[in-house]
C-alpha cells in the first residue's frame, strides 16, 4: 500500500516542527523509519513544499517527483485536497491506478510498526471505505462547555438532560481521531469529499502512542514518553 506523509513548511503552533530535532533526529524521520519497516507499505511519498524536508527524505532514498503547490500549502488548505492532489499526480506520472492509500502524519512519532500493519490488515478485512486511528476520550463529551463573553459558560450539548451531572462512569465511551493513521479508498474519498462514510472504521490506539504534536508542550510531552517508555 502507498503511504503519504504530508509535511508542509509552515506551522504556527510550533515553527518548523516537521524537521525539529526529536530525540536525536528530525521529527519526520520517525514516521519515515516506521513506514520503511512495515511489510505492508510498498511505496512512500512525501507531500511537501519544504526543501529541508526533501533533503531528509533523500537520506532515506525517498524520491519526491513533484513539490506540493503553494495553493495547497496555506494555513487554510484542506488536508483532503492535498491527498487527492498527490494521488492524482502519482497516478498520472507513473501511469498506475492507486486504489487505496495510507496517510501518516509526521506529528505522531510514537506509533509502532504494528499499528501501521494492523490498521492496514483491519482496513482490508473490514472492506472499509476509510479507517481512522482513534483514542478514547478521558472524559464524557457531555461535560464540554462553551465560554462566552465575560467567561459565561454554556453547555455545547444543551439538549442533554441534567444527567450531565452524573459521574464519569455513567457515560458511554467516546473516541476522537488521534492524528496518527488514516487509510482511504481513493475513489470514495473523491465521491464523498469526506473522511467519513457509513463504512468508516476506527483503529483504536492507546493514549501513550496517540500524541499528536502541535505545540511545544506536545513536543516535550512526546519526548518524555519516548525517553521514559519506548527506549
Amino acid at each position: 500500500m502507498l503511504a503519504i506523509i504530508p509535511a508542509r513548511k509552515g506551522s504556527k503552533g510550533l515553527p518548523n516542527k516537521n524537521i525539529k530535532n526529536f530525540c536525536g533526529k528530525p521529527l519526520i524521520a520517525w514516521t519515515i523509519e516506521t513506514l520503511l519497516k512495515s511489510k505492508k507499505i510498498t511505496n512512500i511519498f512525501v507531500s511537501t513544499d519544504d526543501s529541508k524536508v526533501i533533503k531528509i527524505c533523500e537520506e532515506y532514498k525517498i524520491k519526491i517527483p513533484f513539490m506540493r503547490p503553494a495553493s495547497l500549502a496555506k494555513d487554510d488548505s484542506l488536508a483532503i485536497d492535498v491527498y487527492i492532489h498527490a494521488v492524482k499526480k502519482l497516478n498520472n506520472l507513473y501511469k498506475k491506478k492507486i486504489n487505496n492509500f495510507l496517510v501518516a502524519l509526521p506529528t505522531a512519532p510514537l506509533r509502532k510498526v504494528s499499528d501501521i500493519d494492523n490498521a492496514i490488515k483491519f482496513f482490508k478485512s473490514s472492506k472499509a471505505d476509510s479507517l481512522i486511528s482513534c483514542k478514547k476520550i478521558k472524559f464524557p463529551v457531555e461535560w464540554i462547555l462553551c465560554k462566552k463573553k465575560n467567561n459565561r459558560i454554556e453547555r455545547i450539548f444543551s439538549d442533554i438532560e441534567e444527567k450531565n451531572n452524573y459521574n464519569r462512569q455513567s457515560y458511554s465511551s467516546k473516541y476522537i481521531p488521534n492524528g496518527s493513521i488514516y487509510i482511504f479508498k481513493y475513489l470514495n474519498l473523491i465521491k464523498y469529499n469526506s473522511y467519513y462514510s457509513k463504512n468508516t472504521f476506527a483503529y483504536i490506539m492507546p493514549e501513550m502512542r496517540s500524541v499528536d504534536i502541535d505545540t511545544l508542550d506536545d513536543f516535550k510531552y512526546a519526548e518524555y514518553l519516548n525517553d521514559r517508555y519506548f527506549n
